[in-house]
């Protein structure tokens, strides 16, 4: 299973090696545009508004529009440092809640989690406290030069990580327009949904949905493969450019050091030196 990301991880002054995988994949099928008149794929170019002129890789800036047609360019080196300082931090566990705390409109992608060479005992223990807890664990992590919230949690007998949106990139509610707000529901009515409710409540059991659009779309593909002529595009294809602490001491240590530092204001635990 491919790594996307290699780093560590740590709660109080344990620290975790650990690689991140992908724990889900996108089955959606893409379709590739033709051109009607020939039958070979399109491209796509990137074009300057000024000059109309094709832009190569190497003559394109980033920059950032603070208002209409105005930009500040930022230096590839800048941004790079600057993913670098980040990357390199270890992920720290600042906090555990209860998962039922989390709406889930706020969970956005899940990662198996595994452990490190030498990771393997910190990885398990970890593991075996939100188990006994009941708790998950909150933490920032950068994923692809973006920072994201995200929260640690059980998942079959593994430790998954789900990268979860920060408060201000949920819309908010109220501003979805015709909601309802008075009730004006009939009491006869809502009897009858509340038994329909109950006579289709089940177990969850994922194996019995499927996409039935996929499936319908791949039985026409193959069906069109065998019944009509299909059509070759040239085989010549433009290259595309690729843009040890001991965990006793450790555990004793970061206790000791909440007790210190707890006041009746709540503050953060300090972060920890990445190992």
């Amino acid at each position: 299973m491919h790594t996307v990301w290699k780093g560590s991880i740590s709660f109080g002054l344990v620290n975790i090696p650990i690689k991140l995988h992908a724990a889900t994949e996108n089955k959606d099928i893409k379709l590739r545009q033709l051109h009607k008149e020939c039958m070979k794929p399109i491209s796509y170019k990137k074009v300057c508004e000024g000059c109309s002129e094709e832009v190569k890789s190497d003559d394109i800036v980033k920059a950032y529009e603070y208002s209409k047609n105005k930009f500040v360019v930022l230096d590839e080196e800048e941004l790079e440092k600057l993913r670098k300082e980040n990357e390199d931090k270890a992920v720290e566990i600042i906090d555990f809640v209860k998962l039922e705390e989390i709406d889930p409109i706020f969970f956005e992608r899940s990662y198996f989690m595994a452990p490190d060479s030498g990771g393997s005992k910190a990885y398990s223990l970890l593991r075996k406290a939100l188990e006994d807890s009941g708790k998950i664990g909150v933490a920032k992590i950068i994923i692809r030069a973006k920072e994201q919230l995200a929260v640690v949690r059980v998942y079959k007998e593994m430790l998954v990580m789900e990268t979860i949106h920060y408060p201000d990139e949920v819309r908010n509610a109220s501003d979805v327009p015709n909601i309802p707000l008075e009730q004006t529901v009939v009491k006869k009515e809502l009897e009858t949904a509340l038994l329909l409710v109950d006579q289709l409540t089940t177990e969850f059991n994922p194996d019995k949905y499927t996409d039935d659009y996929r499936t319908a779309l791949m039985e026409l593909i193959e069906e069109k493969k065998v019944s009509n002529p299909t059509v070759e595009a040239d085989s010549k294809q433009p290259a595309v450019a690729s843009n040890v602490t001991d965990l006793m001491e450790a555990l004793q240590a970061s206790l000791d050091k909440t007790k210190k530092k707890k006041t009746p204001a709540r503050k953060r635990t300090p972060k920890a030196k990445t190992s």
